[in-house]
C-alpha cells in the first residue's frame, strides 16, 4: 500500500483479518503493571522517524513520522569530539552519510573496536559538531528502500537538540537510547550526564513526561534509575548478552534476564523492556513463525511494560506467513508484505508500544485493533 493511502486511511483497515497464528494470540491471564491500566493503547514509537520513507534519524524522518501520528519518536544517541549528542544509528558513518566523498576527513579514518567488534570507518567521537554537520545523510539499506534514498544527500546529521525541539513543539514524546554507552564513558565521553540535561532542557524531566530512556547494556539504567525518574527501558536482543555483562565477566545472557528471576532484577531499576520481536513470535531456521512465548504476561506479571522492536513492511524482514508476492521475483525481499497483520498480532498479545519503521500502518493497524 502506497504511503498517500496510509496516510488517507486513517483508522480504516488496511490488511484482511485472519490466520491461525493471529487467532491463538490472545493471552489469558495477564497481570498488567503499575500505571498500565488495560483501557490505554499501546504506544506507536517511530523507530529512528518515519524510516521507511527517509533516510533514518534525519529531521524530515521525524516530522513525516509525526505527521502519520507516532505517539514518540525514536533517536539513537551518540557524541561528538566536543561532546554534542547527535541522532545516529551507531558512532560509524560511512553507512548513513557521504563522509567518504570528504577529502577533508580522509585522514579521519581509522579502525577501532566497538563493544568488542573491530571496525574501519569515520567514527562521530573524532569529530566536532561542526565539522559533524557538513556531512550529508543517506540511506542505511538502499536496496530495499530506494524510495527512501532518493533523499539522499538533503539533510545535515541531527542534534539530539533539534529532535528534543521537533519533539516538543509537535507535542509528542522522545525514547532516545544510549548507544555503546560503556565504550563512549572508556573514553572520557559518557553519554549519561549529557543526555538529561539535554531532556531536561526541552521539558522531558520526569515519570510522568513523554519520554523514555532505552539502552542494550544495564550498568548505565541502573546508574540512571537513580538519578532520574524518567521512565528506563532494558532493551533485549535476538541473542547474546549486555555488552557490560560481557566486559565485566557477568555470565548472564539476555536470555537470562527473561527468566522470572531475570524480570524480577529488572524491574527493580526499569519500567519495561523492549524486546525484539522473536523473543515474544519466534521464528524457527527457515523464518516461519511460531507459538507465542509467554513473555509479554511473563512481563506483565513482573510489573513490566513491554515494548517490542522493531516491525518492518518489507518482506526481507517478516517471517514467512506474512510476505506477499512471488519469492522468486528479484524485487520480493523489498516488496511490501502484510506487516498490518504482523502489527495486529503483537497488540493482541497485549504488548505496551511497538517499534515501527512506518508509523502510519502501526497506527491505523492499532485503530483498526481496538476500535
Amino acid at each position: 500500500m502506497s504511503l498517500s493511502r496510509r496516510l488517507l486511511a486513517g483508522g480504516v483497515a488496511l490488511a484482511a483479518v485472519g490466520s491461525a497464528l493471529v487467532a491463538s494470540t490472545t493471552v489469558s491471564g495477564a497481570a498488567s503493571a503499575p500505571e498500565r491500566p488495560s483501557t490505554r493503547l499501546p504506544i506507536v514509537i517511530a523507530h529512528r522517524g518515519a524510516s521507511e520513507y527517509r533516510p533514518e534519524e534525519s529531521r524530515h524522518a521525524y516530522e513525516l513520522a509525526i505527521e502519520m501520528g507516532a505517539d514518540y519518536i525514536e533517536p539513537d544517541v551518540v557524541t561528538t569530539k566536543d561532546h554534542v549528542l547527535v541522532a545516529r544509528h551507531d558512532n560509524w558513518l560511512n553507512d548513513t552519510t557521504d563522509v567518504a566523498n570528504h577529502p577533508e576527513f580522509a585522514s579521519l579514518k581509522t579502525t577501532k573496536t566497538i563493544d568488542g567488534v573491530q571496525r574501519t570507518d569515520w567514527f562521530t567521537e573524532d569529530f566536532t559538531f561542526a565539522q559533524l554537520r557538513t556531512l550529508r545523510l543517506k540511506e542505511r539499506l538502499p536496496d530495499l528502500r530506494a524510495g527512501s534514498s532518493a533523499f539522499d544527500g538533503v539533510d545535515p546529521i541531527a542534534s539530539l537538540d533539534e529532535v528534543l525541539e521537533i519533539a516538543r513543539d509537535h507535542h509528542v514524546g522522545v525514547y532516545p537510547e544510549t548507544k555503546h554507552p560503556t565504550y563512549f564513558r572508556s573514553i572520557g565521553l559518557p553519554l549519561e550526564d549529557e543526555l538529561l540535561k539535554d531532556l531536561g532542557q526541552y521539558g522531558f524531566k520526569g515519570r510522568n513526561d513523554k519520554v523514555f530512556i532505552q539502552s542494550f547494556e544495564t550498568s548505565n539504567l541502573q546508574a540512571l534509575s537513580k538519578r532520574t525518574s524518567i521512565k528506563l527501558i532494558q532493551l533485549i536482543d535476538a541473542q547474546g548478552a549486555p555488552y557490560d555483562f560481557v566486559a565485566g565477566h557477568d555470565p548472564r545472557t539476555y536470555s537470562d534476564l527473561l527468566t522470572p528471576a531475570g524480570l524480577k532484577w529488572v524491574a527493580k531499576y526499569a519500567y519495561g523492556i523492549g524486546p525484539a520481536l522473536t523473543r515474544i513470535i519466534p521464528v524457527d531456521a527457515t523464518n516461519h513463525a511460531q507459538q507465542p512465548t509467554t513473555l509479554v504476561r511473563d512481563s506483565h506479571r513482573a510489573g513490566l511494560a513491554v515494548h517490542p522492536w522493531t516491525v518492518r513492511p518489507e518482506n526481507y524482514f517478516l517471517p514467512v506467513e506474512y510476505q506477499e508476492g512471488n519469492p522468486s521475483s528479484p524485487n520480493f525481499p523489498r516488496a511490501e508484505g502484510d506487516a498490518s497483520r504482523l502489527l495486529e498480532a503483537f497488540y493482541k498479545l497485549g504488548v505496551d508500544g511497538i517499534f515501527s519503521d512506518d508509523s502510519a500502518l502501526a497506527v491505523s493497524t492499532r485503530t483498526r485493533v481496538f476500535e
